[in-house]
């Protein structure tokens, strides 16, 4: 199949920029060919003299993934546009072109499902391709010597390249030795073949050597396989990894699992204790601690070898100086490694033969310093850097003083291994933008010390515009872990824009390429989940790996992204308001009129004025502003020039077809699905129609449909979707038209984020990359829904800024409903007569059937039983039954209105939400457990209130009674706080204490004392109501926090917006306050042991309820959906987990990686089987936790029980048999839509009343992709 991609030689990579460089942003009447038909100019005609040096130097190395020619010349027409600059003239681009056209880039993008999770070319693993790093001397250079042959697994394929060439030069200069190396990387080991093939190659091998094994389940393969043979080996070096890895080091004497006593007792103990500290609890404290104290630990060694017998201090420094010479990474430090290991403890190897003394030193760079390609030497301080930078190199290549300035953080071991030519693609890419840099690097993990070092003030705020932390792991903690708390801390200092661009590891680029996943899942883990946890935005890809010599390939057209995105970003700190443009998207779904500006739980035009009100007053520039929130609904609303019959939107421009297709360069892509344009939506027949209104440089437009809601027969038979031409010419619009500086998307959700490509890690093909182009993307997003809001993050590029939902309160009672709760109350009071008592239950039983309570309640007496002649207990039970399922009506929480950014809620919002808070215990609160309020007052009438909620279920009426009178006590004491603080127009400014003080003071007590003492609960113990009442009062002060709008307007001008957890504030009040850039959690950490013990709770009722029914499933379906698993921390994923009778497992570091098998003694049952049906959102954030499960199935599955105890092995063997397939195959459970796909689409074919009968709607829903 033909590619879009060319690959350029290594010699030539420093000066090959391909052709799809897109340049500077221009002016609206630009022309495409006026555009590419231009010059060099300043900036980029200098850099070309200083780029062409570098080659002739011999810079940087690698290849460079570029676009092919006309896929390149769609790309450059389309940016290259939007800046108006000189086409670069390319002195020596080298490229190999191979044929493409638009259906070969659409067909790589055609969805390909989860069939292939378990391997293949984009499975659990990456494709091997062992035999290409593999070394064998020739006969000629075997001859007359000995031959050592050493086996290396890495994270890091950098190391291959360089140790390929240092095993060459051993072979071909050493008159000794002669090596034979096979390499392996460390995501192949999920491969069971390739388990085989590594341990064949250890069985005769010499030499053993890893680093950064950071994933449990890996670590315990490598151990699995290692360990048997570490003993047969002569040398096993294992450097930063985990530590059931590093106890494989062995090293003459040096061995971390048998040194003791004497003076490598205390480093040994210093190791012991550096892990206990690091691993404190199952969780690391700090993210890269284990490695960078480990580092230190073996950097100072050589200090205290002189105090240590002879043959331990030779071997300790020799591990250390392999070490040295391994962070090094070049082949010179690798061949000297090779030879002082070999030299010194492969036996075979003549005695003498090598002379260790010659042997070089470490020739390593500094741990950490500012490098650019063409500066004479790495600087450690940046105002020497800031010299040569400033005087040198822009005055030469004509770079402007005042510039922007982007600052870049870099792996040491990229640029010591000489496998930098991605870093130097991005400096040069931005360079010829006219942006400066300001490169950093480190040698540890901990990211933040450059960072801070060279490109922050005194105070930790940023000297650069923004940042991109190209490693693509978290600022503190790389691979190993992660220390949020103090990522977050420095980056909130430095504020500003902070982006994370992913190199691949896991995957080839041409397995990238190929995966309608886009990134493997390991990496979505550690280089998109964690960073966004520190507050990164952008995951955009940037550079691939070559399959054969692992070196890094530079992707031109995402470094060209990249450098625009961050340019862009860095432009907002320097533009002066008045002159920046700023577009709002509205969304319309149903696409009717009544339906636009829709978003979740949001009054979006009252929230719009709010926002244009704060633009106005920070000096945007905003002519015709309307004068109330009506007339700015009027203005987008209405048009009376309209004549189509479609909408009566407001038409702000009418792109010809000439237009649309000479601006947007993928327009051709979209006729397969939608003809030739202007198509049938968006348009008058014949212009393409922007719907929206302007108000001088901000614009409202209305954010078009998906474009199937008309025509659902299209959802069952399309092989596969796209933009529609309205919806690219809107984005068309923004981008080259209006020329946007940044976008707004206004509410939760639009459709722009779930448009077809990869899922994560996208390519310039993917629609969501293409639409949104090179825009600044803001976008509010309901702080409940962290799911849907991490799919805009990672496929729209979205920095989200959380609203807050409106607060949720009791439903209350209605009608029926309420009359009945009068008979109840009634009926407490006249219990004991036996005869008013039992009409009234009569009358109960007779109303709840006419409010169609007999459907809940079973069992319920029939009209014709007469309650007159039951004994009062029977009675009692009845009403209870009743008046327990009332309480549930009357308590289901219903949100109150809609809510408008900008403006906090009332203080009876506040009470609404903070009872709600109140309900739940906290064990895990960081200054100390906080009982929950219902337990306390629980406890003073001698009551526990876990026993009382099963009593009230069962019906029993007093019961039912105090649990209410509980909740009605919770909510009057909650108030009498919330008063304290509310001022006289019912809104709570600021949370005020000093009264509740000034109460204790005089001995008054609190008011919430008082005010369940008035509730009838006067014996509520204060001392454990005053913790309670502390964080009720915290959380009451985030809840008014009015950071929504603020945090907007910090974005706009090119600052840092705070990071913060999304879900329900309720469970999880770190959700407040709202305005944060919200994420969701580490998939990696659920389900959290709090979750797996509710789950377990939960599944026990669950099977004893259905018991007592006779029921007794031998299988259960289930649906998981992404945002319940995040509120819940994987309580769901829990409850499947505990029906098989599995229990997730932490690994060392904290992490949940693997499932164990419950026995079915401690079991207590039979293994449930399941089936599950992943959303299309929980496929997205949670694939290794969807490979989790499918590993708990089949391990259950091939368990030897008996089958009347294992439903899972009982029914697999029934398909295997019947289908003639495998028993693992049988077992697989585990299902979702295809990557790309997120619904099935039935909701909108019947909504949008199609002639469809239930025949194709079944057809529409199995067929789904």
């Amino acid at each position: 199949m033909a590619s879009a991609f060319s690959v350029v030689p290594p010699s030539l990579a420093p000066v090959a920029i391909a052709q799809a460089s897109p340049g500077l942003r221009g002016t609206p009447s630009s022309s495409p060919a006026a555009a590419s038909d231009q010059g060099p100019g300043p900036v980029e005609g200098a850099l070309d003299g200083a780029w062409s040096t570098l080659a002739t130097l011999g810079g940087a190395g690698g290849a460079l993934i570029g676009l092919s020619a006309a896929a390149a010349s769609r790309r450059s027409r389309r940016l290259r546009l939007k800046s108006g600059a000189p086409k670069a003239t390319v002195r020596r681009v080298a490229t190999v072109d191979v044929e493409s056209t638009a259906a070969n880039d659409a067909r790589n993008e055609e969805m390909e499902g989860l069939a292939g999770m378990s391997g293949g070319a984009f499975g659990g693993y990456t494709s091997s391709n062992v035999a290409s790093r593999r070394v064998v001397p020739s006969d000629a250079q075997r001859e007359g010597k000995q031959m050592v042959k050493i086996v290396y697994l890495v994270l890091e394929s950098q190391y291959q390249a360089s140790m390929t060439s240092a095993v060459k030069m051993i072979n071909k200069s050493n008159k000794e030795i002669c090596v034979e190396a096979v390499g392996y990387l460390i995501e192949e080991i999920r491969d069971p073949n390739v388990c085989i093939e590594l341990g064949n190659d250890l069985d005769n091998s010499n030499v053993f050597l890893c680093s950064l094994i950071f994933v449990q389940e890996l670590a315990e393969k490598l151990v699995q396989i290692v360990g048997p043979r570490r003993d047969k080996l002569d040398a096993c070096l294992c450097f930063p990894s985990m530590p059931e890895v590093m106890k494989l080091n062995k090293l003459g004497t040096f061995d971390l699992t048998q040194i003791s006593g004497g003076p490598m007792g205390s480093f040994a103990a210093q190791v012991k204790d550096l892990r206990s500290k690091s691993l404190a609890k199952g969780k690391p404290t700090s993210g890269g601690a284990f490695q960078d104290s480990l580092l230190r630990l073996v950097r100072t060694l050589p200090k205290v070898l002189k105090f240590l017998p002879g043959d331990q201090a030779k071997d300790a420094r020799t591990f250390v100086l392999a070490l040295q010479h391994w962070l090094g990474g070049t082949p010179e430090n690798l061949e000297a490694m090779v030879l002082r290991v070999a030299g010194g403890y492969v036996p075979s190897v003549r005695a003498g033969a090598i002379d260790l003394e010659r042997i070089m030193e470490p020739a390593v760079l500094p741990d950490s310093g500012i490098w650019h390609p063409l500066a004479p030497v790495i600087f450690d301080n940046i105002q020497e850097y800031n010299e040569w930078y400033e005087n040198v190199h822009c005055t030469m290549a004509g770079i402007p003083k005042d510039a922007p300035t982007v600052g870049l953080i870099m792996q040491k071991s990229h640029i010591a291994t000489k496998d930098d030519g991605h870093y130097v693609g991005i400096v040069q890419e931005l360079e010829r933008r006219g942006a400066k840099v300001a490169c950093v690097y480190t040698g540890g993990l901990d990211f933040s010390a450059p960072m801070t070092e060279y490109l922050a003030d005194s105070y930790g705020e940023g000297r650069v515009d923004s940042v991109v932390n190209l490693t693509g792991f978290s600022l503190v903690g790389g691979p190993a872990s992660q220390d949020a708390v103090k990522s977050k801390e420095v980056l909130m200092k430095f504020n500003r824009p902070y982006m994370v661009s992913i190199p691949l590891c896991f995957q080839s680029f041409t397995e990238w390429q190929n995966s309608s996943l886009g990134l493997h899942p390991v990496q979505v883990a550690l280089q998109v989940s964690l960073p966004e946890i520190d507050g990164a935005i952008e995951p955009l890809i940037f550079s691939g790996r070559d399959g054969t010599s692992g070196r890094t390939i530079p992707m031109q057209d995402r470094i060209a992204a990249v450098a625009t995105r961050a340019l862009n970003w860095a432009r907002l700190r320097k533009k002066e308001n008045a002159d920046k443009k700023i577009c709002i998207a509205l969304f319309q779904f149903p696409p009717d009129k009544g339906n636009v500006g829709t978003a979740a739980y949001l009054d979006v035009f009252g929230s719009i004025f709010s926002v244009m009100q704060e633009l106005k007053s920070k000096g945007y520039t905003i002519d015709n502003m309307p004068e109330d929130v009506e007339g700015l609904q009027k203005a987008i609303l209405e048009d009376s020039e309209a004549s189509y019959s479609m909408s009566d939107l407001n038409v702000e421009y009418r792109m010809s077809v000439d237009q649309y297709e000479s601006l947007c360069p993928y327009s051709h892509d979209l006729r397969e699905n939608w003809g030739a344009p202007p198509g049938t939506l968006n348009t008058d027949g014949k212009d393409m129609l922007i719907y929206g209104k302007r108000f001088g440089n901000i614009f409202l437009g209305v954010q078009p449909t998906f474009g199937y809601e008309g025509d659902p027969m299209r959802l069952l038979f399309a092989k596969s979707a796209s933009p529609h031409h309205g919806f690219a010419a809107f984005y068309t619009y923004l981008e080259y038209v209006f020329q946007a500086d940044a976008m707004l998307h206004f509410g939760t959700h639009g459709s722009l984020e779930f448009m077809p490509g990869k899922q994560v890690g996208m390519s310039g093909n993917c629609y969501p990359d293409r639409l949104i182009s090179v825009l600044p993307n803001l976008y509010y997003y309901a702080a409940n829904n962290p799911s849907e809001a991490t799919i805009a993050k990672r496929r729209s590029y979205a920095s989200t800024i959380s609203y807050l939902t409106p607060p949720a309160d009791n439903a209350g009672l209605y009608k029926g409903l309420k009359e009945l709760s009068e008979l109840i109350k009634s009926y407490q009071g006249l219990r004991e007569n036996e005869q008013r008592g039992g009409m009234i239950v009569n009358s109960i039983i007779a109303t709840a059937r006419v409010c169609n309570l007999d459907k809940d309640i079973e069992d319920l007496p029939g009209e014709e039983d007469d309650q007159q002649k039951v004994t009062m207990e029977a009675r009692d039970m009845v009403v209870g039954q009743i008046y327990r399922r009332l309480m549930e009506i009357e308590s289901r929480a219903l949100p109150m209105g809609l809510h408008r950014i900008g403006v906090p809620p009332t203080a009876e919002e506040s009470i609404a939400t903070l009872v709600n808070i109140a309900q739940l215990d906290r064990p895990d609160n960081e200054s100390g457990p906080i009982r929950s309020m219902p337990r306390i007052i629980a406890e003073s009438v001698g009551r526990d209130i876990e026993e009382l909620y099963q009593s009230s279920d069962k019906g029993v009426l007093a019961d039912v009674e105090l649990l209410r009178s509980i909740v009605l006590a919770s909510r009057a004491a909650v108030r009498s706080m919330v008063v304290e603080s509310t001022n006289s127009e019912g809104r709570v400014e600021s949370v005020n204490p000093v009264m509740r003080d000034m109460f204790s003071f005089f001995g008054g007590g609190s008011p919430w004392k008082k005010a369940l003492e008035e509730n009838g609960f006067p014996d509520a113990d204060e001392e454990k109501l005053r913790p309670l009442f502390r964080y009720l009062e915290g959380c009451l002060g985030e809840i008014v926090r009015n950071n929504e709008v603020p945090s907007l307007m910090r974005a706009l001008e090119g600052q840092f917006i705070e990071p913060g957890p999304g879900g329900d504030p309720i469970r999880n009040p770190d959700v407040l306050p709202t305005g944060k850039n919200m994420h969701a959690l580490d998939p990696q950490s659920i389900p959290t042991k709090a979750a797996s013990d509710v789950a377990f709770v939960v599944v026990a009722r669950l099977l004893e309820s259905m018991a007592a029914k006779g029921e007794n499933p031998e299988s259960i379906a289930f649906t998981l959906w992404g945002t319940d698993n995040i509120k819940t921390y994987g309580e769901s994923l829990a409850q499947v987990l505990a029906l098989i009778g599995c229990r997730p497992v932490p690994d060392s570091l904290g992490r949940v990686n693997k499932v164990e098998l419950i026995s079915l003694e401690e079991l207590g049952r039979p293994r449930i089987d399941v089936v599950c049906n992943c959303s299309g959102v929980f496929r997205d954030l949670f694939i290794n936790q969807m490979n989790l499960l499918d590993r708990a199935v089949k391990m259950a599955a091939e368990a030897d029980e008996p089958l009347e105890m294992n439903y899972v092995r009982k029914h697999s063997m029934e398909q295997a048999e019947e289908l003639n397939i495998s028993l693992r195959q049988a077992a697989t459970r585990v299902f979702s839509n295809a990557s790309g796909s997120y619904s099935a689409n039935v909701g909108i074919a019947i909504e949008n009343g199609a002639q469809i009968d239930e025949e194709q709607l079944q057809e529409q829903f199995t067929t789904r992709k």
